[in-house]
């Protein structure tokens, strides 16, 4: 797609290059975790375009970073682990009966299954 290939950025403000033609060295923020390493505060160096039927503002976006620049991924401690355990019991929570479900509760219904089967008491 040529209408998404402007390496120098004279178009897009930044190096934009079309989906999956990437030049070496630049990864995804999904692409440098999975070697380990996070983007460690440096700016974007380029984007991805492409064109989407799903997606009714224009093309969709992907940015890149210079994977020479990226730093290592942090470790859990064992605070950042117990917090996140917190945050994963409170969205497994229903905020009406307040029993732990073990799995997520639905956006959609706001409450567990059985809360949101039960009749309404009228009062």
């Amino acid at each position: 797609m040529t209408r998404f290939w402007d390496p120098d950025g004279e178009r897009y403000g930044i190096p934009t290059y079309p989906y999956r033609l990437a030049p070496e060295g630049l990864a995804t923020r999904r692409q440098l975790r999975a070697r380990g390493l996070r983007p460690g505060g440096q700016p974007i160096a380029a984007q991805l375009l492409w064109p989407s039927r799903r997606s009714r503002t224009g093309p969709r976006a992907a940015y890149l970073y210079r994977v020479d620049a990226a730093l290592p991924v942090r470790p859990m401690t064992p605070a950042r682990w117990a917090a996140l355990e917190r945050a994963l019991a409170a969205r497994r929570t229903c905020p009406a009966c307040r029993r732990d479900t073990g799995s997520t509760i639905p956006t959609s219904l706001g409450v567990c299954a059985l809360c949101a089967d039960a009749p309404v008491l009228a009062a």
